[in-house]
Parts: C-alpha cells; structure tokens; sequence
C-alpha cells in the first residue's frame, strides 16, 4: 500500500478573466530625428572651439571657427577688382548713351563687372563657411578636434542628435501588414530605464517588404521630453491593436514550463472537505506584468497554487 503524503502548504490563487488590448511585440532600435556628425565644407586650421561636449544647442549656434585670415585678404582683392570693374561699367554706360562707344563694349563691361561681383559673393561664401554652426537645435556629443588642428573638408567636429521626439524603428511579419497602421498606438520598453514604459504612436510603415527576411519596417515617434532615451538603444516594442479581448490570466509564478508542455496545479476538493493538486495541462499565452494569459485548460473562478509548485505531485493533498 502506498504510503499517503502529507498535506502541503502552499500558496494559491483563482484564475480570473481580464480584458487585454492584444499587441503585436517585436525588437528595435532608437533613432534620432535628427542625427547627425557636424563636419566643415572647406579646410582650415581649426582657430577657436566655441561649443562644450555634451551640451545642448540651438540651430545657428555657432561650434568652431577657421583661420580666415588668408581668405579675408583674398576678399579685398577681389572687392578691389569689383569697383574697377563697376567703374569700367559706368563709364561704358554713359559712353554708350552718348553714343561714343559700341554696344559690343558695353556688353563686355557688363559681362566684367558681374563676373567680379560673383568671385566676391563666392569669396565671401568660403568665409562664410569657415563659421561651422549647429544645422539643427540638438545634443551635441563629445569633441573630436582640437585648436590649432588642420582640418580636411568633410572631417567630423562632434555629434549632434535632436532627441525630442525620438524615434524607434522595428519590424513585423509580412502577415501582420494590415493589422498595422500609422497613428496606432506604441508602447516601448528599454534595459537602461527597468519599469518604465513609453509610449507613442506608429508614424511611418515602409513601403515594400524586406525580401530577405520577409518583415515590414515600421517606425514610431515617442515624446522624449527628459531625454531618458537615446539613439541606438535596444528596445522591446509592442504595437497596441484597435481591439479588445477577454482573456484568463494567472500569475506566472502558478505555471511550470516543461519541455512536454506547460501545465498548473488545480485545486480540487474531495467530499470529505480536503483539497488535492491536479497536474492541469494548458496552452499559455502573452505575458504581461506578471500575469499570463491562458488560452486553453482552465476556466475563470478556478484555484491553482501560486507558489510552491515544486513541493507538490500529481493528487498530493494540499
């Protein structure tokens, strides 16, 4: 005769139904919306660095200067050249009108003076250029030039990322195409903030599926006012469909995962008035903030221990 086990203790809890928005849940990556490394157009020696790492900027503002001295000297000369030329030109003009020179002269006088003006404009757009500023209000990143360095045209000076919205860009499934639309709401997890949620809204869904793997590219915006999020986080997404569903949950505690299927301990009572674990097998689904839908095995106002499930066996008294 086998010998009969002893009652355990331990923790229970009922299944109850809840109504849950389903979601669609993928991985992404933050991205700026505006991202960029802030470089020069011209060469030059770097003469002054306005800007502070890590400091945030407005559009215009201005973040290192050239030496231009070379290129102002340049500048007097054409503008030198230019009031000869004008000159040249007013006088061709009235000695046109007194017919005393020819139209092809005259023609040549004004073609002079607008080119000088010309080399000016394109002399003084050089300079101009010697005056790097933040295309964009945003977050700069850490320096990466000194006073007194040579810099190439295209060299990069710093990063400079606009944070506030911010977006994140994820993939789905093809067949989950028309379960997604811009405007559907988003919420978005990230390692470095545990806990925190964020949400936004779906505002872009890429025009043609990814032949390789077969998934559609969806970006969200997300206000990011305290600039908690940055670009290039890894994030967990989870697209919020229109939609409401009655679901059972338990909490994820109450179910053994097993490699021939998950099952619960069920609570049954026998008529002498004790209570006895059943091994339940059932089909679990989404899990969220703890709780996890059951799809199939159980109906709600069911007990099934909480806690405690690796005391127990298939019938032991509880």
């Amino acid at each position: 005769m086998t010998p009969a086990f002893p009652p355990a203790m331990v923790a229970t809890t009922e299944v109850i139904q809840e109504s849950w928005v389903p979601t669609l849940r993928a991985i992404g990556s933050l991205d700026a919306t505006n991202g960029i490394s802030v470089a020069a157009e011209v060469g030059g020696i770097i003469k002054e660095i306005v800007f502070t790492s890590g400091e945030r900027v407005e559009q215009g503002t201005i973040l290192i200067r050239l030496d231009d001295a070379v290129d102002r000297a340049a500048l007097d000369a054409l503008r030198a050249d230019r009031r000869l030329a004008q000159i040249k030109f007013n006088r061709s003009k009235d000695l046109l009108k007194k017919q005393v020179t020819s139209k092809s002269e005259y023609d040549e006088a004004h073609a002079l003076y607008e080119a000088a003006l010309a080399r000016v404009a394109e002399q003084e757009a050089v300079i101009n250029k010697k005056v790097i500023r933040a295309p964009f209000s945003g977050l700069l990143g850490i320096s990466e030039v000194d006073i007194g360095q040579y810099m190439e045209p295209g060299d990069r000076i710093v990063s400079l990322q606009a944070l506030d919205p911010i977006h994140v860009d994820y993939t789905l499934p093809e067949r989950y195409l028309h379960q997604v639309a811009v405007g559907q709401e988003v919420r978005v997890s990230v390692e470095a903030m545990p806990g925190e949620i964020y949400r936004g809204k779906v505002s872009a869904i890429d025009a043609d599926i990814n032949r390789a793997t077969r998934t559609l590219k969806i970006r969200a915006t997300l206000p990011n006012s305290e600039q908690h999020l940055r670009p290039g986080m890894f994030a967990e997404v989870q697209t919020l469909r229109a939609e409401s569903q009655q679901v059972l949950t338990v909490p994820r505690t109450a179910i053994s995962y097993n490699t021939y299927g998950n099952f619960v301990y069920l609570l049954e009572p026998q008529q002498d008035g004790s209570l006895r674990a059943k091994r339940q097998q059932v089909v679990s689904g989404e899990n969220r903030a703890g709780r996890v839908a059951i799809m199939q095995g159980l109906k709600a106002g069911d007990r099934v221990v909480r806690t405690g499930l690796v005391k127990l066996r298939d019938g032991m008294p509880v």
